[in-house]
C-alpha cells in the first residue's frame, strides 16, 4: 500500500487521470454529501505532472540556467550583477529548501500562466515558482543580501506577496513597470486634454490602470473664448480616453484599462452616469472605461432635507475662486457658490441623483463613489485628495501641471503612482512576528517606488520622487477567522480587525521612520503633515487600545502577537518628530485577486463571493477555487457575502478604516431581491460610519447569470 502514496499520506492519482476532471469534482458531492477537496489537491499535482514538467525548459544547473537567461535577454543582468554568485545560489536553495507547493489547482493554474517566465514563443516555462520569487527578492533588494533573504522567507511562507505588477516583472528584460496604477489630473485646457491622453497610452503600455479626474473639464454648452455654447462637455474625452485603454496594453500581457472620476456637482454629472445605461445611444455609451464618482457631504444633506443640488460649471468657479472645482471644498463654499450671480448653475433633485446612481449601479456596478469630506477630513497629508485610482483605494494629494502650447511642461505638478502588496493576515498571525512582516514588505514597496521612472509622464515621474507613496495591503481575513471559528461581521471578528489593523499601522509608521533615519530622508512636505505636528498620534497616545473582547485577547497571546502600547506610540510620535517618516502614504487595501488565488488566501478583507468560486480562464473554461481553509467541518463559518449583507462588510472595514491612511477597495453585495431604495440606504450607512470610497456594487442575479462586473485588472491582479 505504501507504494500507492505520495509524500504527504494522499493516494496516488493515476497519471491518465486528468487535472482538469479533479478540479471540477470541487463542484460535484462525494457519496457522503461532501465536496471533494482532496480532489483539487490531486489536481494541482496532475497539473505539475501532466502540463508544466514536459513543457518547462531543463537546465543542468543553475549557473547555466541563469546564464541562459541572462543572454537570451530575458533576465535584466543588472539585478544579478549586484550580487556575487556564491550568495545568489545559496538563495535559490534557501527558496527551495521550503518545500513550497500549491495547495490548489487554481493557485498553480494562475502561477504558470500570468507570472512566470515563458520562452518568448509563449510555449514552454522558464521559470518555477521559488525561481520567480527569488527574482523578485533579488530585484527589489538591489544587492542588501540579508533584506533578499527576509523578502525570499516572506514571500515563501505566503505572508507576503507583491502585487501583479512587480512579481510578474521584477527582474525580467522584456517588461512593464512594476507599478500597479497611476492617478492623472486633467485640467480645463486642450493642452492638458492632450497630455492626459497621451499619458494614459504611455502607462497603459507599461501595464499600469489608470484612472483620470475630469472634475475641471468645462461643461457641455460652456463658452470657449467667451463665445457660447461651443464646449461639448466631459463625453468626448471619455470616448477618447476608452479608445486609448483598449488599444495600449502590456505585451498582450494585461489589457489596459482605465477610470474617471467626475464630482457629484459638475454639470455633466447626469449624462456621465447615463454612459454606463444598458439602453444608452452608442455615441454616449461606455463600455469598457470604469466610472467614478465624487459626493461630498452637502450633497448628502441637499437629499436628507429633500432639496435641490445646484451643479455648478467649473469654468465659472476657477474664475471666481482662482483655482479648479477639484480644488475647492463644495460643501465648505455650496451657499455662497448658489448666491453668487457670476457663476452659472443648474439645479437637479438631490434625491433623483442618488436615485440615479443606484439605477446604473444595477445595471452596470458602477460608479465607484468617493466621500469627498471623509477622505480630507482623514487626510495626515498638507494638500487636498480629489480622486482615487481604477480599485478605490489609493488616496494621495495631487498638484495641477501647467503646459505650454506646444505641450511642454511650463510648471511640473504632482501626480500619483501606487506601488503595492499584501499581507495573508493567516500567515502574519501565525508567525506571531507582525512586526517583521510589516518591516519587509515596506522596505519591498519602497524599492518598487525608488526603482520606478517614469519619465514618459513628468507629473507621475516627479510625484513619485516626492512622495516615496507605497500602499500595503492585506488579504485573507474571511479566511483566518473562519479557520479560527469566528464568525465575519461578528463581534469578535470586528474587534480582531480593530486590533490588527492597529498594530500593523504602528509596525508601518515604525519601518518607514526606520528608512528615513537610514537615509536622512523624508518625504516632500513631512514637516506640513499631520505626523510632523503630532496632530495624527493622538487618537493613539491619549487613549489605551486594548482588545474589547476575551476570544481576541487569548488569540494575540495565543499567537505570540505584541499588541503596541500607549508608552510604544508615544516613543514612535517622538521619533517621527525627529528623525521624519521616507514614505508619504503608507497603506491601501486592494481588492487583490490572481495574487489571492496564488497565495492561497480569501481576497482583500471582504467576505468570499461563494464557498466554491467558479472561474471562467481561457481556454481551459470552468476552473473551481474553493474557500481557503475550509473543510466539511466548518463551513458555518463561510457564509458568503450576500448572505452577510453591507452591513456587517461596512463595520469592519469601518473599523480597518480609523487605522489606514488611503483607502480601503470594499465591494458591496446585494441578493436579487434588492431595491435600488436599499442600495441608497447602504451608501448612506457608509458615509456615516466613515467609510471613504465604495468600489463594485454586485447583485447575486448577477453572479448567477455568469455576467458579474469585471474585476479591476490593475490591483487586483
Amino acid at each position: 500500500m505504501a507504494e500507492n502514496l505520495t509524500d504527504t499520506g494522499v493516494e496516488k492519482i493515476p497519471d491518465e487521470v486528468d487535472y482538469h476532471a479533479l478540479n471540477a469534482q470541487l463542484n460535484l458531492y462525494d457519496k457522503d454529501g461532501k465536496i471533494q477537496f482532496d480532489a483539487d489537491r490531486q489536481a494541482a499535482r496532475q497539473y505539475f505532472l501532466q502540463h508544466v514538467n514536459q513543457n518547462t525548459v531543463f537546465f543542468h544547473n543553475l549557473q547555466e540556467k541563469l546564464d541562459y537567461l541572462v543572454e537570451e535577454k530575458y533576465y535584466e543582468p543588472e539585478v544579478l550583477e549586484r550580487y556575487n554568485f556564491d550568495f545568489i545560489k545559496s538563495l535559490y536553495q534557501r527558496a527551495y529548501a521550503k518545500k513550497f507547493r500549491f495547495p490548489t489547482f487554481l493557485g498553480a493554474f494562475k502561477y504558470y500562466t500570468s507570472y512566470t517566465l515563458k520562452t518568448f514563443d509563449g510555449r514552454r516555462y522558464l521559470e518555477r515558482f521559488e525561481d520567480r520569487v527569488c527574482m523578485v527578492a533579488l530585484t527589489l533588494a538591489e544587492g542588501d543580501e540579508r533584506l533578499a533573504e527576509r523578502l525570499v522567507d516572506e514571500m515563501l511562507s505566503g505572508r507576503f506577496q507583491p502585487a501583479t505588477p512587480t512579481f510578474l516583472n521584477a527582474g525580467k528584460a522584456q517588461r512593464g513597470e512594476l507599478i500597479s496604477c497611476f492617478l492623472v489630473r486633467v485640467e480645463d485646457n486642450m493642452e492638458s486634454i492632450s497630455r492626459a491622453v497621451n499619458a494614459s497610452l504611455q502607462l497603459s503600455k507599461r501595464g499600469g490602470g489608470v484612472a483620470l479626474s475630469l472634475t475641471n473639464l468645462r461643461e457641455s454648452g460652456a463658452p470657449i473664448k467667451k463665445i457660447e455654447n461651443q464646449s461639448s462637455g466631459v463625453i468626448p474625452v471619455m470616448k477618447i480616453l476608452e479608445d486609448s485603454f483598449s488599444y495600449a496594453n502590456q505585451l498582450g500581457a494585461r489589457q489596459g484599462a482605465g477610470a474617471v472620476y467626475l464630482h457629484a456637482h459638475h454639470p455633466d454629472i447626469m449624462a456621465f452616469l447615463d454612459t454606463k445605461r444598458e439602453n444608452a445611444d452608442e455615441k454616449i455609451r461606455i463600455k469598457s472605461l470604469s466610472l467614478g464618482v465624487v459626493i461630498p457631504d452637502i450633497t448628502f444633506e441637499l437629499a436628507k432635507k429633500n432639496e435641490d443640488m445646484y451643479l455648478f460649471s467649473p469654468y465659472d468657479v476657477e474664475r471666481v475662486y482662482g483655482k479648479p472645482l477639484s480644488d475647492i471644498s463644495v460643501t465648505e463654499h455650496y451657499r455662497e457658490m448658489v448666491d453668487d450671480g457670476r457663476i452659472r448653475k443648474r439645479k437637479i433633485k438631490a434625491r433623483k441623483f442618488f436615485q440615479t446612481i443606484a439605477e446604473i449601479q444595477f445595471e452596470s456596478g458602477y460608479p465607484y463613489i468617493l466621500f469627498e469630506d471623509t477622505v480630507n477630513k482623514a487626510n495626515p497629508i498638507d494638500g487636498r485628495i480629489i480622486m482615487s485610482n481604477l480599485c478605490s483605494e489609493i488616496l494621495q494629494v495631487s498638484e495641477a501641471s501647467e503646459l505650454n502650447e506646444d505641450l511642454t511642461y511650463a510648471k511640473v505638478g504632482k501626480d500619483i503612482s501606487c506601488n503595492l502588496g499584501s499581507l495573508n493576515i493567516a500567515k502574519v498571525m501565525d508567525s506571531g512576528n507582525i512586526g517583521e512582516a510589516v518591516n519587509v514588505a515596506i522596505r519591498a514597496l519602497t524599492a518598487v517606488s525608488d526603482q520606478s521612472n517614469v519619465q514618459a509622464v513628468p507629473p507621475i515621474a516627479r510625484g513619485n520622487a516626492m512622495s516615496h507613496a507605497i500602499g500595503l495591503g492585506q488579504m485573507n481575513l474571511h479566511g483566518f477567522l473562519a479557520r479560527e471559528h469566528i464568525h465575519y461581521g461578528s463581534e469578535e471578528a470586528l474587534d480582531f480587525t480593530n486590533m490588527y489593523f492597529y498594530t500593523v499601522v504602528y509596525h508601518a509608521i515604525k519601518a518607514s521612520n526606520q528608512i528615513a533615519r537610514e537615509r536622512g530622508e523624508s518625504f516632500d512636505g513631512f514637516e506640513r503633515s499631520d505626523y510632523y505636528s503630532g496632530k495624527y498620534f493622538e487618537k493613539y497616545v491619549t487613549q489605551e487600545w486594548v482588545p474589547a473582547t476575551d476570544r481576541v485577547r487569548d488569540m494575540f497571546e495565543q499567537f505570540g502577537v505584541e499588541i503596541p502600547t500607549q508608552e510604544d506610540w508615544k516613543q514612535l510620535a517622538a521619533d517621527v518628530h525627529e528623525y521624519g517618516m521616507y514614505n508619504q502614504n503608507l497603506q491601501a487595501i486592494p481588492p487583490t485577486g490572481s495574487i489571492s488565488y496564488i497565495n492561497n488566501s480569501t481576497s482583500s478583507i471582504h467576505p468570499i463571493a461563494s464557498k466554491i468560486e467558479i472561474r471562467k480562464e481561457g481556454k481551459i473554461g470552468r476552473v473551481y477555487y474553493p474557500a481557503p481553509y475550509m473543510t466539511n467541518d466548518n463551513m458555518e463559518y463561510y457564509r458568503d457575502a450576500y448572505q452577510i449583507g453591507p452591513e456587517a462588510i461596512i463595520d469592519t472595514y469601518a473599523v480597518a478604516t480609523q487605522h489606514v491612511d488611503q483607502g480601503l477597495s470594499l465591494t458591496l453585495f446585494f441578493p436579487d431581491n434588492v431595491t435600488t431604495r436599499d442600495l441608497n440606504k447602504a451608501q448612506i450607512y457608509a458615509w456615516r460610519k466613515g467609510i471613504k470610497t465604495l468600489y463594485y456594487i454586485r447583485l447575486r442575479q448577477m453572479a448567477l447569470q455568469g455576467t458579474e462586473v469585471d474585476n479591476c485588472v490593475s490591483c487586483m491582479l
